[in-house]
C-alpha cells in the first residue's frame, strides 16, 4: 500500500476554493437553455425519470432537487459550453473513452 501524497498549498488553496464554491442550475434553467429531455437530465444527475418529473410539478408532487443535482447540472453545462476549448487530453482524463478489446 502507497502513503498518500500529501497536498501542496496550491493543491489545498484549490480544494479550499472548490469546498466554497456555490456552483448549481436548476433542472428549469438547464431544460430552458438546453434542448434536452428530462430523461437526460436525470441521465446527468443519475436520478430516476419520475424524481426529475418531480422537479418540474407544482404543489405537493413537487420535489427539491439536492445540491448535488444542482451541481451536476451546472458542471454539464459548463461542458457543455467550454467543450472545445477543453483540451483533448483534459476531457480524456476527466471522462474516458470505453477502450475496445
Amino acid at each position: 500500500m502507497t502513503t498518500p501524497r500529501p497536498l501542496t498549498p496550491r493543491e489545498q488553496n484549490l480544494l479550499d476554493r472548490y469546498s466554497q464554491c456555490q456552483l448549481g442550475m436548476t433542472p428549469q434553467a438547464f431544460y430552458t437553455k438546453w434542448q434536452v429531455s428530462q430523461e437526460e437530465i436525470a441521465t446527468i444527475c443519475s436520478r430516476s425519470v419520475s424524481t426529475v418529473r418531480r422537479w418540474f410539478h407544482k404543489g405537493r408532487s413537487y420535489r427539491r432537487p439536492t445540491i448535488v443535482d444542482l451541481r451536476h447540472l451546472a458542471l454539464m453545462d459548463f461542458l457543455l459550453d467550454h467543450f472545445e476549448q477543453i483540451p483533448e487530453n483534459l476531457r480524456e482524463a476527466l471522462c474516458p473513452t470505453e477502450q475496445e478489446e
